[in-house]
């Protein structure tokens, strides 16, 4: 990963860092289009009382409306290998790569997203690492929650 794509990966970890201090999952993401950040988001189910606000539909939401092409030419950055949820969002509106920052923690959807022709890059941050070993160890519950398991 080059510098830049690291700055996307690390505007995705703020936002992670901001949804835990918030009282959240520290989930991010960035929604890059031909290098310009389209939005950024975090994982806000519990902040919001919301059952779909993750990280990557947050993301989404926050760039609002754009064209088809918009979609099928961005890459978008997220802290954690992304739920069927996230990955449904994903292969449906086209988008080509998603750049996952860990998935030690959480890992469901890599190999359908790949089935679907969406390039992976999982690039093992270590401080996402971190922010999800600290949301198991704290927020046991939340996380449950988060994924649709029992605590």
């Amino acid at each position: 990963m080059d510098e830049h794509e690291q700055r996307f990966l690390d505007l995705a970890v703020e936002q992670a860092r901001t949804g835990w201090d918030e009282g959240g999952v520290p989930i991010g993401a960035a929604l890059v289009h031909d290098g310009e950040v389209l939005a950024v988001g975090r994982n806000r189910r519990v902040q919001l009382g919301s059952a779909i606000r993750h990280g990557e539909t947050d993301c989404l939401e926050n760039a609002g409306r754009q064209p088809a092409r918009v979609y099928r030419e961005s890459v978008l950055y997220t802290t954690l290998s992304p739920c069927y949820m996230c990955a449904g969002t994903v292969v449906l509106y086209g988008i080509p790569r998603v750049v996952v920052g860990e998935n030690r923690s959480f890992q469901a959807s890599e190999d359908w997203l790949r089935s679907h022709g969406v390039k992976i890059d999982v690039v093992d941050d270590a401080e996402c690492r971190r922010l999800m070993e600290r949301m198991m160890a704290e927020r046991p519950e939340v996380w449950a929650e988060d994924i649709g398991e029992e605590s």
